[in-house]
């Protein structure tokens, strides 16, 4: 399953949500149970579809949270106010519902502990989620390849899995966890401050004579910055891998 795995080739199957986590006020991470799942790794995305009474269907893209579980796929889903699929996502999907999912698709954005690192994760808003996906794999296998995580979030409320990767940080050898926030931040906030740009990146990730692999995923202006400050910094382009969402959900 390294390869990519095309939509084309892929079948629609019946998931149906067995949990819903409240990770924010805007963000939702829904558990489906999905027969005849494939499997995935992290990195991977699907597809959901809806379809509404008079047959009018919307379909849109997804990033997987968590490594493959038997047949269990986790999403995590931040609402886009206009959006046709996340706000029913976030405000009306139900445990016990059911929905229609397509995947695993990707493959050239994906991770695994076999693949080595150094690991640098670098994520701006919902961008986080299949960077998570990769967190989750290495600390599952117990793997020692070094991590450096940092995500880009407006506020400290907008800190997406904040309690989880705390517990990482503090436990787990070999995995540093840094946030920045650009708009807000608490009183007592000792993490970064300011969007990512090439004076962070140059004090917080990896050097690159280290040559880390990079995986950096985001709105098209974050990664655009991001992966082009990398680049100038001296990583190699080859080891940093992008993926690029749209505002619209």
């Amino acid at each position: 399953m390294a390869g990519a795995a095309l939509p084309g080739r892929l079948n629609w199957l019946i998931a149906r949500a067995t949990e819903i986590i409240e990770e924010t006020q805007r963000v939702r991470s829904i558990v489906l149970d999905c027969p005849g799942w494939p499997g995935h790794l992290p990195g991977h995305h699907i597809d959901i579809r809806l379809t509404a009474e008079d047959g009018y269907q919307a379909q849109r893209s997804y990033s997987i949270a968590r490594p493959a579980d038997d047949e269990e796929v986790v999403i995590t889903v931040e609402l886009v106010d206009e959006g046709e699929i996340s706000p029913f996502l976030i405000e009306d999907l139900r445990i016990g519902d059911r929905i229609e999912i397509r995947g695993p698709v990707g493959g050239y954005f994906v991770w695994e502990p076999s693949r080595g690192g150094p690991l640098q994760l670098i994520g701006g808003g919902s961008g986080v989620v299949p960077l998570m996906a990769m967190l989750r794999a290495r600390v599952r296998a117990g793997s020692d390849v070094p991590v450096r995580y940092l995500s880009s979030a407006r506020s400290h409320d907008d800190l997406i899995y904040r309690s989880e990767l705390e517990s990482v940080s503090s436990e787990v050898e070999g995995v540093e966890v840094l946030h920045t926030l650009t708009r807000s931040k608490p009183p007592d906030w000792t993490g970064l401050e300011g969007r990512v740009d090439r004076v962070m990146l140059a004090r917080q990730a990896w050097p690159s004579f280290t040559r880390p692999l990079c995986y950096v995923c985001g709105p098209t202006g974050f990664v655009e910055t991001v992966a082009n400050s990398l680049v100038s910094l001296g990583h190699q382009p080859s080891r940093i891998k992008t993926e690029r969402f749209g505002p619209t959900n």
